[in-house]
């Protein structure tokens, strides 16, 4: 028999969610990570710091990942959206931990714009889902077509040899991908081309402050 939550239950439920994701080490992976079976490489302080980086903005994408689906999983119209969206969540909680894992191998830190992002992008999955579901589900997709293409844009950067966070990003951009096909084929709104566009623009925004900060 399926529990129903009151309004305060889902609240502190968010703020849970919130605090594991935001606190270094608090959530644990599903799945190992797909660098463990990669060697480790031999970068100069320059090519460790511009991995570092890369990684850095990944997991904040995934930490916006974690806002985004939990406000959507909040003002859900259907209870199978809501399940969906926590469930895509859980899942998303992998790429996190993958993240967070790897940066701390390079000797860099989470970005500490972590908890300006996340606020952002669980107040917009929030109000995607008061509108309507068939409007959150597209948000999800163009959301991961957004991180798929960046994530195409990282495994470019990467230099050869870095095999251990090659075999994150290549892991990440296949269920990104199952996420996105999986938002549509469950009814969600194809975004037109000028939404995409300004989508993409805040994107550029995230990657360029979280790269350093």
């Amino acid at each position: 028999m399926q529990r129903h939550y009151s309004l305060f239950d889902r609240l502190t439920m968010q703020a849970d969610a919130a605090l594991r994701t935001l606190v270094p080490e608090s959530c644990q992976a599903s799945r190992p990570s797909p660098a463990t079976c990669q060697p480790e490489s031999s970068l100069d302080e320059q090519q460790r710091k511009h991995v570092a980086g890369l990684m850095r903005i990944n997991h904040t994408g995934e930490v916006c990942a974690q806002a985004l689906y939990q406000g959507q999983a909040l003002t859900a119209h259907r209870e199978e959206i809501r399940t969906a969206m926590e469930h895509a969540a859980e899942e998303e909680i992998d790429h996190l931990v993958w993240c967070e894992q790897r940066i701390k191998e390079l000797g860099g830190r989470t970005s500490l714009l972590n908890p300006l992002f996340y606020g952002l992008s669980f107040a917009i999955g929030a109000g995607a889902g008061a509108i309507s579901d068939k409007l959150s589900l597209g948000f999800v997709a163009a959301t991961e077509d957004q991180v798929c293409k960046h994530l195409d844009n990282h495994l470019g950067q990467l230099p050869a040899a870095e095999q251990k966070s090659r075999a994150i990003l290549e892991q990440m951009y296949l269920d990104e991908q199952e996420h996105s096909t999986s938002a549509i084929a469950a009814g969600g709104y194809r975004f037109p081309a000028p939404v995409k566009a300004g989508m993409s623009l805040l994107a550029k925004i995230m990657t360029a402050s979280t790269y350093r900060i």
